[in-house]
């Protein structure tokens, strides 16, 4: 499977976004710019980690490009952005991993749940890129699907880099193993994730 997702996504996925592309790209402006919250926090969190520090400057930067350029397409379709909404995918992946642990356990746990938010929108966007009937957006995920795949794996190489391989890997599993469970009853959302 693509990415390592247990379970991909119904294609027919695609078609309800199709018919809910305002919803979508609203959504998705959201989504960009909680990656570049998220990136903001592990900065804020994990100072001393020059590297990851490094990584996540550069990335806030590109989350946030990407969000504007979400935010261009609605102002182009005359779509309001709105408010955000709750991302129920994301509040119960959340509750997989118990709170509290060492700071190390925090860290791993925050850059494998990063990681497979990352691989399941970049699995989301290739499915966009390949249905949708208009060219300009399938054009326009196929972009992004590229950066959310490199973000994926730059999130799980610093998990394996920060922690001990075998232990990550084996969360790495159990985590995708539950997010299997939990996508299973977001097939017809009209969110990325959901």
């Amino acid at each position: 499977m693509i990415l390592g997702l247990k379970l991909p996504t119904d294609p027919r996925w695609a078609n309800i976004a199709e018919k809910n592309i305002s919803e979508i790209l609203i959504d998705h402006a959201y989504c960009e710019q909680k990656a570049a919250s998220t990136a903001i926090s592990l900065i804020v969190s994990f100072p001393e980690y020059e590297d990851l520090v490094t990584e996540m400057t550069a990335l806030v930067q590109e989350e946030m490009s990407h969000f504007k350029l979400v935010h261009d397409l609605l102002k182009e379709r005359k779509i309001e952005l709105g408010r955000d909404r709750k991302d129920e995918y994301v509040n119960q992946l959340l509750r997989f991993f118990p709170k509290g642990g060492s700071r190390t356990d925090q860290l791993i746990h925050r850059l494998l749940y990063a990681a497979l938010i990352e691989a399941r929108s970049c699995e989301r966007f290739r499915l966009l890129s390949e249905e949708l009937q208009d060219e300009k957006l399938r054009k326009f995920y196929r972009k992004l699907m590229i950066s959310e795949a490199n973000h994926y794996t730059m999130f799980l190489n610093f998990a394996r880099k920060y922690g001990d391989r075998e232990i990550v890997d084996q969360k790495w599993q159990d985590l995708l193993n539950y997010e299997a469970e939990v996508v299973k009853s977001f097939e017809k959302g009209t969110g990325v994730h959901g």
